[in-house]
């Protein structure tokens, strides 16, 4: 059985998860992916703790919070895109994200070989 659009997007969510628990001690509080074309698009909410909020109140802190963040998950990148390679089947190509210090959200941006959408 082939599994649907949402389904995948679900398991991208729930490894994530997964992989920030493990790997960066503390997950977010939610992940939606989106599939489109292809690029897989996946938001994390609540990922600052309170002390980084305080930290952001000036640009300083603001500018140190986003490069540790960013250093953080860019170090686990490879083990990012062998998750996203056994769930879709797709290599990604490359990988893009930023963060929020304002929302604590952050954006990933997962771009795939293949445009895994019109697969689905």
């Amino acid at each position: 059985m082939e599994k649907s659009k949402g389904t995948i997007e679900a398991e991208i969510s729930k490894a994530l998860t997964h992989w920030e628990k493990n790997y960066l001690g503390r997950g977010s509080v939610s992940v939606k992916s989106d599939i489109l074309r292809d690029m897989v698009i996946v938001v994390l909410r609540g990922v600052l703790t309170p002390a980084e909020y305080s930290v952001c109140q000036d640009k300083e802190g603001l500018l140190s919070v986003k490069i540790n963040r960013n250093n953080l998950v860019e170090s686990g990148v490879e083990e990012l895109k062998e998750i996203l390679l056994e769930i879709t089947g797709e290599e990604v190509v490359s990988f893009h994200t930023d963060l929020s210090t304002k929302t604590g959200e952050r954006m990933m941006i997962f771009k795939l070989s293949d445009d895994l959408q019109s697969k689905l």
